[in-house]
């Protein structure tokens, strides 16, 4: 069983779970389910640096990244840099965050929100409504192409954007619809864990042009940026790099200088 499958397990167990603690209505009450949700993928069209900003403790390859940042002070540290919008990673048994990062991280910024989550389950994109998301994240890799049309055409019913997350081809062909927003490529392998910026280069030409094209994860440097550009890309996901020093929001602030 590699990672992927493991996680995905412990999520349709720890989903049920809420289900029945947590109904339904009470998510539609919540003060945030009618706000009014700020478009990631327009952003992204109209930025020079199209930096997506991650919160993240830890990770199944990294271990622990960084414990001592709070999410407050990193989203305000994130907005402040300039950076065009910010993942929230909400799962706690492998990532260490919850869905109360997400919450706090609304309060203290107005960037859009990505709840970057293994999502199998509708309920999951109430929550992400509830708790202040505006985008939500689809791992093709652990989604049929049904799932990917039911979720991401939900998502679009609550205003919400689609980053749909693909590591290869086969993933992409299934993938590719109109209810999506933006397509991420993962440059990680995540059955080896190695990173390879060719990746994002290989599946460039095959993405659509109507989709805003997303690189995700192993971006350390401003030159990977540089060199990833002509081929269309218009965001860029960074975590462990801004998370694993003291002052998140200035390490996005001097990246992004280096940038422009």
């Amino acid at each position: 069983m590699n990672i992927l499958d493991k996680i995905v397990a412990d999520k349709r167990i720890e989903v049920d779970l809420r289900k029945s603690l947590i109904p339904v209505k009470q998510l539609e009450q919540s003060v945030l389910f009618e706000r009014q949700t700020i478009s990631l993928a327009t952003k992204l069209k109209n930025s020079q640096t199209g930096i997506i900003a991650e919160h993240k403790r830890r990770s199944p390859s990294k271990s622990v990244i960084n414990q001592n940042l709070n999410v407050f002070d990193v989203a305000k540290g994130y907005e402040d840099a300039g950076v065009c919008g910010m993942s929230v990673l909400t799962d706690g048994k492998y990532f260490g965050g919850s869905l109360d990062d997400l919450l706090t991280a609304r309060a203290s910024c107005n960037l859009p929100l990505l709840r970057k989550e293994f999502i199998i389950d509708e309920y999951q994109l109430l929550e992400a409504k509830a708790y202040g998301a505006d985008v939500i994240l689809l791992i093709a890799a652990i989604l049929s192409k049904d799932e990917i049309k039911q979720f991401s055409e939900f998502a679009k019913s609550l205003n919400l954007d689609v980053l749909l997350e693909v590591h290869n081809e086969e993933e992409l062909h299934k993938s590719i619809m109109p209810s999506l927003d933006m397509l991420g490529v993962n440059n990680r392998n995540l059955k080896t864990f190695d990173v390879s910026l060719e990746t994002s280069k290989r599946l460039s030409t095959l993405i659509p042009n109507d989709f805003v094209k997303v690189s995700e994860s192993g971006i350390s440097n401003v030159e990977a940026i540089k060199e990833l550009q002509p081929y269309g890309y218009k965001g860029f996901l960074i975590g462990e790099n801004f998370m694993k020093t003291d002052n998140a929001g200035e390490s996005a602030k001097e990246f992004i200088k280096g940038l422009l």
